[in-house]
């Protein structure tokens, strides 16, 4: 897990961009700032200057609480946006059902047909179909650090970093 370090109060625009991505972020304050008042778990202060031990303690403890706070398990939300580690893909309306489907069981086989019936609720795709469909959604959630492997005769299976 990745934690961002921001400088405080200079980078004021930037704390908030990491807050809206739910990235875990160490804000580093100036030594004649006031300190921020951190209330998301995701996000600690310390002034500087600062002990190289302080500071890796800081992070360590942010890595925990991003973990504890289920940061490290993929998610979709509403929007068909798919989140994970911090980052974030928006995803087509028929990969966005696909990745639904992955994700209720992640590490584990999905079955080609509850893919097919995922993807395409009103009617059946052929094979073919779901084959490129699943190649693009493989493609896009490179950019989240996710995998998709392919199981031969069974189905898909979504891999974490």
């Amino acid at each position: 897990m990745d934690v961002q370090l921001v400088h405080w109060p200079t980078e004021q625009d930037r704390r908030a961009r990491l807050d809206g991505r739910r990235q875990a972020r160490l804000l580093l304050v100036s030594e004649d700032a006031s300190p921020p008042v951190c209330t998301d778990p995701l996000e600690d202060w310390i002034r500087l200057p600062a002990a190289a031990e302080d500071l890796q303690s800081r992070v360590r403890g942010l890595e925990m609480r991003a973990a504890a706070d289920g940061f490290d398990v993929p998610r979709l939300d509403a929007d068909r946006l798919l989140v994970y580690r911090g980052k974030s893909v928006v995803l087509p309306e028929t990969e966005f059902r696909l990745a639904g489907a992955l994700l209720e069981r992640v590490g584990a086989v999905v079955s080609r047909d509850r893919l097919q019936r995922a993807g395409w609720p009103d009617s059946l795709a052929s094979a073919n179909t779901l084959d490129v469909q699943m190649g693009r959604l493989r493609r896009r959630l490179t950019e989240v650090e996710l995998s998709i492997r392919t199981v031969r005769g069974r189905g898909y299976l979504l891999e974490t970093a």
